[in-house]
Formats: C-alpha cells, structure tokens, sequence
C-alpha cells in the first residue's frame, strides 16, 4: 500500500496526466508514462476511471505490458485482458515470470487461453501447465519454475564456468537447489557459498540438508507463515514423490501477506478484496447489493424482538430511549472480541487445542466490563430519571450483553472456520446480529418483568 508521500505523487500525476488526456496531448503522455515504474504505472491504471484507462494502456510501451499486468488487481487486470487479442496476449506473455502468467491465463476465457498456450515454444508451455494444475492458493499455483538446479557430484568450478556461460540468474537467486538424476530434491547450496568455496569442493559437500521443501499442495497461507517463521529468501516447491517443481521467493510472500491484509480489511464490509474502486456504477451495485440483502434480513430479527414489547414502548416511553444503548455497548465489545480472534487465526496462534482458554478468557473479560458499565449507566440513569429500578433493568442488560458478546466472539469465527466459512467475510454481521437479539431481549424482557 502506497505512503502518503507516494499517494502525493500519484495524486498529482493523474491530475497531469488527465489535464493532458482532456487536451489531447497524447505524446506527451505517453513520454510521461515511459518514465514510470511498472507498480506506478498499474496504480494509474487502478486510480482512473474506465474510459482514461482504455487510453492509457494504449499509450504505455507494449514491452511493459506484462510488468504491469503482473502488478494490476484481478478485476482491473480481467477488464485490459478481455480488450486484447490473443495475438497480443501471445507477445505479452513471452516476458512474464511464469507464476504470474499462470495467474493472468486463469482469468481468460478457454478459447483465448488455448490459444495464449499453442503459441509459447514446448517448455514454457510445459512450466505453465505445471502451475496451472494447482490451485492459485496453493505453494503450486504461486511458484515460479525458473530455478537454477545442480547435481551433487559436481564441482565448484564446473558450477562457476555454467554460471558464467549463462550470464544471467533468475531474479532473487539465493540458493541453488540440488537434485539426483531423477530430479529428487536433494537439498540446497546458498550461492554464498558457491563463491565462496574452493574451486575444487564437490557440491555434495556444501549442501544445506536442513533446507525445508515446500509441498505443492500447500496453501498459499501456510507458506507465508513459514517464511516469517524460517526468515526465507526464497524456498523450493516439491511433489508428493519430492521430485523438485520450482521455488517461492520473498516478493510472492510479501503479495500474499498484502492480499491477506486486503481480503481482511474488505471483507469486513462484505466487499471483494479485489474490487475495481471504478467499476462501473451497475456492476458495483450488484456485488454491493448481496451484502446489503444478507445484513437487512439479520437486522430483521432484531426488529422481530422488539416489536414483541410494543405495549411497554406506550407504557413507558424512556424506554424507546434506552434501546439502543445496551445492543450499542454489545456490538463494540463484540467487533473487538471478533477481530482479536480472527487476527489470532490468521497468525496461527488460535486452533482447537487453545480456543476453550481463549473462550473462558473472553467471556471473563465481557462479564468484568460488563460489571463496570452496568454499575456506571445505572447510575447515570438511575439519578437522571430519579428511578433506581430504571436503573437496576439497564444494568442487568449491560452485563448479560456484554457476556454475550465475549463468548460470540469467540465462537462466531471458530464455528465458521469450522465450516468453512471466511470469518472476516461473515463474523460481523452475526455478532452485530446476536448483540442486538440479545441486548433488546434482555433489557426489554427485564423491564417486563420488573417496571410492569
């Protein structure tokens, strides 16, 4: 995510930019446009509406398409693709790493797809299949197959001389990885040592053995929270046979931790991480609509409890007054209960082995809290109104809803993980749903009982 000086920046180029565009100095934007950086040029991209963007792309250097299509979000990313011609996706993907073209040819149509594939030479082909036949959320789906492999009987100096007669590493070389004659991963040597060793030591003799492998099958997820734990430059990628696939640096890490950080963030409000911010108007209402729907039919019934207690809203009018207080209080406690432990599942540290503890730690920290206002709004309301009943029914209800609101927010997410279901997606609706049943059902049923 861009600092605010960066947000500047970009700000006021796009205000250029679209001053230039408006006048018809198409020249002088596309000079502006050679300038910049492949992730600033996909923030352009992302940042304008969808006419500009159609004329923008046109006016960027085809040789940086593919730079560029491998920084766009999804959504923005599937709407340039659907503009192009096969041919011209062809030429793209010639300069793509190989996991980021898995991932643009997975948004493709099938037809287009084929014919993207027909048109690369049999290797490349063969390296994007690979990656292909994993999901995209998998170690599979997000390796790259461009790796330097060695054999163990090799030496040093042998390395050295196919080094040289190369000429170039795969970007973010750390480690070369090696192999048997079967391709089984072996272990890897760190080209540190490569340089650093006598010309004549057998490879066999320097490698790492402790080198983690990664399964394919993995989830991207997992894969993350080993590199933070490991510290990982880069991490090689095996079968279930341990035959060696490819490799997964840091910078597929980093998109992955910031895909995650984006889902959670969007999702909270029932949006799509990858939605494009100038989508147009119809499809935007559409996916928000959904959303809208699901929230109206929970607030439901909430509006379903209270109109249970009508006759006491003529009786006793401060009562209307008082409702939302109480459903209020049990939302707030229940949101940061929830984000605590949605925040504790992504990081690893909340599973079934630790969730009771967890549940009972909640659950005491909503009935202390719920103590502490209880006894602070009945006072306030006890000495306003000059009834201390008033204020014994709203203290009551304070403390019942905020221990309902420890124990939903432990449970709602651990429920739905459990089925499957992304807690960050749906935790907040039914914890907003449950403080508001709860709440309105517990001061108002006690008011019944105790004011009538």
């Amino acid at each position: 995510m861009p600092d605010l000086i960066e947000q500047e920046y970009i700000q006021e180029r796009l205000h250029q930019i679209n001053e230039a565009l408006d006048s018809g100095m198409f020249v002088y934007v596309r000079k502006l446009l050679q300038d910049m950086s492949a992730y600033d040029l996909a923030l352009f991209l992302e940042s304008s509406p969808a006419k500009s963007r159609a004329v923008l792309w046109q006016l960027i250097d085809a040789e940086h398409h593919g730079e560029v299509l491998e920084e766009l979000n999804e959504e923005v990313r599937k709407g340039i693709l659907q503009s192009m011609r096969p041919e011209k996706l062809a030429a793209v993907a010639e300069g793509m790493d190989v996991d980021d073209l898995a991932e643009v040819l997975r948004t493709l149509p099938d037809t287009v797809y084929r014919k993207v594939l027909d048109s690369m030479d049999s290797q490349d082909r063969a390296r994007v299949e690979t990656a292909l036949s994993y999901d995209k959320e998998t170690a599979g789906g997000i390796m790259n197959t461009d790796t330097i492999t060695l054999q163990p009987e090799v030496s040093v100096d042998v390395v050295l001389r196919y080094l040289r007669l190369k000429g170039q590493l795969p970007e973010a070389t750390d480690s070369f990885y090696v192999v048997d004659r079967s391709n089984h991963f072996i272990g890897a040597v760190s080209l540190a040592s490569i340089i650093t060793a006598n010309p004549e030591v057998i490879i066999s003799k320097l490698i790492d053995e402790e080198i983690q492998a990664v399964q394919a099958n993995m989830s991207e997820h997992d894969v993350a929270q080993l590199f933070e734990k490991h510290d990982w430059f880069s991490a090689p990628v095996i079968d279930k046979k341990g035959h060696l696939l490819g490799r997964i640096t840091i910078d597929d890490v980093i998109d992955i931790i910031r895909e995650d950080a984006e889902h959670s963030m969007m999702s909270m409000a029932g949006l799509d991480d990858e939605a494009d911010t100038f989508a147009p108007v119809l499809k935007s209402t559409k996916q928000r609509s959904l959303w809208l729907g699901v929230n109206l039919i929970t607030a439901l019934f909430a509006v379903a409890v209270t109109s249970m207690f009508e006759g006491l809203f003529q009786q006793l009018a401060i009562l209307a007054v008082l409702n939302s207080l109480v459903p209020s209080m049990g939302g707030v406690a229940g949101n940061q209960t929830l984000t605590l432990v949605i925040r504790g599942m992504a990081l690893g540290h909340v599973g079934n082995s630790n969730a009771r503890a967890l549940l009972h730690k909640e659950v005491a920290i909503g009935f202390l809290n719920g103590i502490i206002w209880a006894l602070l709004i009945a006072s306030v309301v006890a000495i306003w109104k000059q009834d201390l009943m008033l204020g014994v029914v709203i203290a009551f209800a304070m403390l019942m809803n905020m221990t309902a609101a420890g124990l939903a927010g432990v449970a709602i997410p651990l429920l739905l993980k459990r089925f499957n279901i992304d807690p960050a997606l749906a935790g907040s609706v039914i914890i907003t749903t449950v403080t508001d049943v709860v709440g309105i059902f517990a001061f108002l049923g006690t008011a019944t009982l105790l004011l009538t």
